[in-house]
């Protein structure tokens, strides 16, 4: 039995693991995406006096993930290799609303429900869209959301919707992607600004009576 040559390659494996040398290659972390933030909002025609909290919207897998996601098929999801989002996608949406509803100036203040201050209404909602489809061809941003309004004290739902975003992307690029995905969030924000601001609020009973003639 020849000895020299294995413990030759055992001081060679020492070296190596000594010097943090490894034969297995170090994976590439993924790329972090965000929603990009609009250039400018419209500012609401009026602002209200009550202060505004947003929930993070409610999510079943696979939206309540990171994972960038594309559907080819009806019955298929996949997820973007190599790249996700910066948190949760209903966090990212959470965000994105928080930070266009403050811009627009609609509401005395908005804050999300990570914050320790009280406030008048509570937006809450549900989504059940957040992907790519036909990723490969056409592909185009799908975005469905359901909100409601709660006045906080009674807990009594002012409005609700449904909004539903479909964004074409300019190519099948995930830069393109992240861009169209972009467009949709800032489309969906604009919607539910004028809807919660066109809801009956408290501090504006009359606007669901009939008026006087």
């Amino acid at each position: 039995m020849k000895v020299a040559p294995i413990v030759n390659l055992a001081l060679l494996l020492g070296i190596g693991l000594a010097g943090g040398c490894t034969v297995f290659p170090t994976p590439e972390p993924p790329r972090v995406m965000d929603m990009a933030a609009p250039e400018t909002i419209s500012k609401a025609d009026q602002r209200f006096p009550e202060s505004l909290r947003v929930d993070t919207p409610y999510a079943s897998k696979p939206f309540n993930s990171t994972r960038i996601l594309a559907k080819p098929a009806p019955w298929e999801f996949r997820s973007y290799e190599g790249v996700r989002w910066r948190d949760t996608v209903p966090v990212v949406v959470r965000d994105t609303l928080v930070s266009t509803l403050r811009q627009s100036e609609a509401f005395a203040s908005v804050i999300s429900e990570t914050s320790p201050a009280e406030a008048e209404l509570t937006l809450i909602s549900e989504l059940s869209a957040f992907h790519v489809e036909n990723p490969e061809s056409t592909p185009r941003i799908v975005i469905e959301l359901h909100v409601q309004l709660i006045h906080n004290r009674s807990r009594a739902s002012l409005c609700s919707n449904n909004f539903r975003i479909a964004e074409p992307a300019p190519g099948p690029a995930i830069e393109q992607i992240i861009e169209a995905f972009g467009a949709a969030g800032n489309t969906l924000s604009d919607r539910v600004i004028l809807w919660a601001t066109a809801c009956d609020l408290p501090s504006h009973p009359e606007r669901g009576q009939p008026r006087q003639p």
